[in-house]
């Protein structure tokens, strides 16, 4: 009966020190954000009523997964979350692009103005950004290293204020909410992928795209086509 129990306390000793180092990063991350006072002040004033939404639809305040769809041709940002051990996610919030930049279509070098399209995560957090609060997308991924032309160009941000050369911004108000869900979602290996894609494509959009763009544009965006149909079926990412 003694090693049984010793048993026992030796396996959650383990998943202690599993899990630990995880909550105590988590935590460590959060209160460093909250050292910068337009973090602190968007705290306090979006919050409480994103907990309240986030508890309406049933999904934890304190463990969630998010995940961020951008729509060039639209102009806007989706937020989807869901718990960690649920399956799909649930739409949160669809945010305003104010502004942009280029054309449809991928970003390909340094300077061409464009907003970048594929699959992203968020790798940075600016709290002390020259447009209030902002995100840092970790372009160039590895599509555009292979197909694009050195120097490929960074800092695409999502950011406040309304300006933009290749950024993705949403104002001073909805980036102070969209800035405190990531912090709260980000927690050591947390993964908060960002997909920006051309348009949503629907049969009037995808023959807009036919008619308009030439080839090689088509052919890179089949597979971006491919995720967007399959999370348009089952909210999963």
């Amino acid at each position: 009966m003694k090693w049984i129990k010793t048993k026992k306390v030796i396996k959650l000793l383990l998943l202690i020190c599993l899990f630990h180092p995880v909550w105590a990063q988590k935590k460590g991350f959060k209160a460093g954000q909250l050292k910068y006072s337009r973090v602190k002040q968007a705290y306090k004033s979006k919050w409480p009523a994103l907990q309240k939404e986030l508890t309406k639809m049933k999904i934890s305040t304190e463990t969630f997964d998010i995940y961020l769809r951008g729509f060039k041709y639209e102009k806007q940002l989706e937020v989807w979350v869901k718990n960690k051990t649920d399956q799909a996610f649930k739409l949160l919030k669809t945010y305003a692009i104010c502004a942009s930049s280029g054309n449809l279509g991928p970003k390909r070098k340094e300077g061409d103005g464009q907003v970048p399209e594929g699959f992203y995560r968020i790798e940075a957090f600016n709290p002390v950004s020259n447009y209030h609060l902002s995100l840092k997308v970790n372009y160039p991924n590895a599509s555009d290293v292979k197909l694009g032309k050195k120097p490929l160009g960074g800092d695409i941000m999502i950011h406040g204020n309304c300006v933009t050369i290749g950024c993705i911004p949403i104002e001073d108000d909805p980036i102070e909410e969209l800035y405190v869900l990531c912090v709260q979602a980000k927690s050591g290996k947390s993964h908060l992928p960002v997909d920006i894609f051309p348009c949503r494509f629907t049969p009037g959009n995808e023959k807009m795209l036919r008619t308009q763009y030439d080839a090689d544009k088509l052919k890179f965006w089949e597979g971006l086509k491919e995720v967007y149909e399959s999370f348009e079926r089952n909210k999963k990412r």
